[in-house]
C-alpha cells in the first residue's frame, strides 16, 4: 500500500536491455506539492519532452542524484543485479533523507540499511515522481549513447541507443565488438564467434 507524506522520492532505471552502455539508475525526492504532473513512464514519451521535462524534474527537486554500474559489472552479476546495484548508488548520492519512503519501480529493491524502499510494479507508470525518476536515468543514458555515436560514428548508437536492433547487429559483426558492449549478452557473444571465425 502506498503511504503519504510531505516528501516522496522515486527510484528507476534505464538500460537493462541495451547491448552496449552502463545502465543508469535515477533517484529524484520532491516536496510533495512540487511534483511535475506530466512526469510518467519515459517510454511513452517522446525525446523532446524527456528532455523539456528533465530540466523541470531537476529545478524542482528537492534533492537527485544519478547511480551506475559499469559494462564490466553488468557482465559480472548479471543485469538484474547491475541494475540493483546502480540504484543503490543512486539512493545513497542523495544522501540522508529523513522520513521519506524510496519507490523503487518493479519487483525488487536494492538491499540497504535504514533506508525505507518500497517496490511498485510499473511504478513509473502509476507513479509521478517514479516517473520523474524514468525520465532522469533515460535521458542521461540517451545522451550517453549521443556521445558515444560522435566516438563510433559506424555503429549508429544516436538512433539506436545500445539496443539490438538489425543495424546495430550488422555493425558488430562487420565492424568488431566494442569495450563498451556487454560481452554477457548473447548477441555480442555471437558477434565475438564470427570475429573469432574470420580469424581463423
Amino acid at each position: 500500500m502506498i503511504q503519504t507524506a510531505e516528501r516522496l522520492a522515486g527510484v528507476d532505471e534505464a538500460g537493462r536491455g541495451p547491448l552496449a552502455g552502463d545502465v543508469i539508475a535515477a533517484v529524484v525526492v520532491f516536496d510533495k506539492k512540487r511534483i511535475p504532473v506530466d512526469a510518467q513512464d519515459s517510454k511513452k514519451l517522446t525525446a523532446k519532452k524527456r528532455e523539456r521535462l528533465y530540466d523541470e524534474i531537476i529545478q524542482s527537486a528537492s534533492a537527485w542524484a544519478i547511480g551506475r554500474a559499469s559494462v564490466e559489472e553488468i557482465d559480472r552479476l548479471n543485469i538484474f543485479h547491475a541494475s540493483l546495484l546502480a540504484m543503490k548508488r543512486a539512493i545513497e548520492g542523495v544522501g540522508h533523507q529523513e522520513g521519506i519512503i524510496f519507490y523503487v519501480d518493479g519487483q525488487a529493491v536494492p538491499s540497504m540499511n535504514q533506508v525505507h524502499l518500497q517496490a511498485v510494479v510499473r511504478g513509473d507508470s502509476l507513479l509521478p515522481v517514479v516517473g520523474a525518476a524514468s525520465i532522469l536515468a533515460k535521458v542521461t543514458r540517451d545522451r550517453e549513447m549521443v556521445e558515444l555515436d560522435a566516438l563510433y560514428p559506424q555503429y549508429g548508437f544516436a538512433l539506436h541507443k545500445g539496443y539490438p536492433t538489425q543495424k546495430h547487429m550488422a555493425a558488430m559483426k562487420h565492424w568488431g565488438v566494442l569495450d563498451v558492449h556487454r560481452r554477457s549478452f548473447s548477441p555480442v557473444r555471437e558477434a565475438l564467434l564470427c570475429e573469432r571465425d574470420v580469424v581463423l
